[in-house]
């Protein structure tokens, strides 16, 4: 009973709705994309030590972006909160308070395929 509550959850915080395929290749697709997401999730919650509601971490992952400066690197667009200083502490690089240059952001891209 306690999983299927996790599960609703979940559900509800990702805001599942129903999806339209008719192709069994795409119905496959979606299951898996779904079906991965809760355990990377779960990865998460458990990197930020349960502090945060899975809509905080997701709204606050939505709205974490960055504007490229030609020549120069990329500057935060997004306003500096504990769940970003955080998520900034639990995986080990900032993109916060400074220019990223673009050879820094292609090793933190390339730190997130390693893991």
């Amino acid at each position: 009973m306690a999983d299927r509550r996790m599960f609703q959850n979940y559900e509800t915080d990702f805001e599942a709705r129903p999806v339209y395929l008719q192709r069994d290749d795409r119905i496959k697709a979606h299951f898996l994309t779904c079906f991965l997401s809760l355990p990377i999730y779960k990865l998460l919650e458990n990197k930020l030590e349960k502090k945060y509601t899975i809509t905080e971490t997701l709204d606050t992952l939505r709205e974490m972006k960055v504007l490229e400066l030609d020549g120069h690197g990329y500057i935060p667009t997004y306003t500096r909160t504990q769940l970003t200083d955080d998520l900034h502490e639990a995986f080990g690089f900032r993109t916060d308070n400074q220019i990223i240059k673009k050879s820094k952001m292609r090793n933190i891209i390339k730190k997130t395929k390693e893991r």
